[in-house]
């Protein structure tokens, strides 16, 4: 399915369009995209502060949910039971880093539907003109596929194939002629795929997904274990399956995405080491432990706390408020003499006091 017509590369148009304003700024592919890369970053720190607190926070319930585990292995839908008791109870929320993932992961489709398809998202070459263009590079008996189109498009443009050329106007054949100036980095055309070869003209496209594993290995584990994570289980798992994904996409995208990601894998390295310092593990773990022991200490004294909407008196607003067992229970008690008093109003009544003394006497 073509980048354009696929709901994963949603936020593909917007990113496109902040390319093309760092492209007019500096025209080079290659510096663009690690500009670009280091304002995405820059955009998503207060995202990846939470995910990253989040995280800490996490790490401290991992002995209570390890004992869960044991004491029922057994009996799954105890353990279930114990589990969402301590989603109540303590506030603990596994999903709670899941907003900040879901994110980074349309941005990262976006990203790919940028570069499977630079002169539609950067340039707004209309799709109808690159398809018309797909049509040519056919009849020349030149296979092709979405990824590869634009790059060979350019290839044949620059090489003075006609039929392809008569299909773009003269400002959008200049514009394509100067991209071909500045679409390499290093020596490397970003626009090409790497293949699973050791060929001489691909050699230099196998550098940046290369670099992009090794720096997505070192990230996932700098990331876990700056968030006191322990790398067992599932996590393990994730830390190897999540770079055996990046080099499927590594080596069916253009090289240009693996240039971002290896610039993304140092900057969200330094992040996480600045994260630390902020939120760091041992502190944050500390003061999980300290309020986990407050609400055990609560619940055995049997005070439990109920969260009820009231008006503030100072704004009118309806505000949510924490208040006791026992406090619940004076509210109750208010609630139903008045009920008592609005049922009774109309009722000549004497009050009990008047009445002993009218026994006594």
């Amino acid at each position: 399915m073509e980048a354009h017509m696929n709901f994963l590369y949603i936020l593909a148009w917007p990113l496109g369009y902040v390319m093309e304003l760092i492209y007019n700024i500096i025209p080079n592919y290659g510096w663009d995209l690690i500009i670009f890369t280091l304002l995405i970053r820059l955009l998503s720190i207060p995202l990846s502060l939470k995910q990253q607190k989040n995280m800490v926070r996490m790490t401290a319930f991992q002995p209570m949910i390890e004992e869960i585990q044991k004491k029922y292995k057994d009996k799954p839908e105890k353990q279930q039971e114990e589990m969402l008791r301590l989603q109540q109870d303590f506030g603990y929320n596994p999903t709670s880093g899941c907003l900040p993932m879901l994110l980074n992961f349309f941005v990262m489709f976006g990203v790919i539907g940028v570069v499977y398809e630079p002169l539609n998202r950067i340039f707004h070459i209309s799709n109808d003109l690159l398809t018309t263009a797909g049509t040519a590079l056919t009849n020349l008996g030149i296979q092709f596929t979405n990824i590869t189109r634009d790059n060979l498009i350019i290839e044949q443009i620059l090489a003075g194939e006609q039929s392809i050329i008569s299909i773009f106007s003269d400002s959008q054949l200049q514009t394509i002629t100067e991209f071909s100036n500045h679409m390499s980095f290093f020596g490397i055309d970003l626009t090409k795929v790497p293949q699973y070869s050791l060929a001489p003209d691909n050699l230099p496209l196998l550098i940046f997904p290369i670099l992009a594993i090794i720096t997505t290995f070192a990230s996932t584990w700098y990331s876990m274990n700056s968030s006191g994570q322990k790398l067992q289980g599932s996590m393990k798992v994730t830390m190897y399956l999540m770079p055996l994904m990046y080099i499927f996409f590594c080596f069916t995208v253009p090289t240009a995405f693996s240039l971002y990601y290896v610039i993304s894998n140092v900057v969200m390295v330094i992040q996480s080491a600045v994260m630390k310092k902020i939120y760091n593990p041992d502190e944050v773990k500390a003061q999980v432990a300290a309020e986990i022991e407050a609400k055990r200490k609560e619940q055995r004294r049997g005070v439990k706390s109920t969260v009820v909407k009231v008006v503030d008196e100072k704004t009118g607003q309806t505000v949510e408020k924490n208040i006791s067992a026992s406090e619940m229970n004076k509210r109750r008690l208010e609630y139903a003499r008045q009920l008592d008093q609005e049922k009774y109003k109309d009722e000549r009544t004497v009050p009990l006091s008047e009445l002993n003394k009218t026994k006594e006497e």
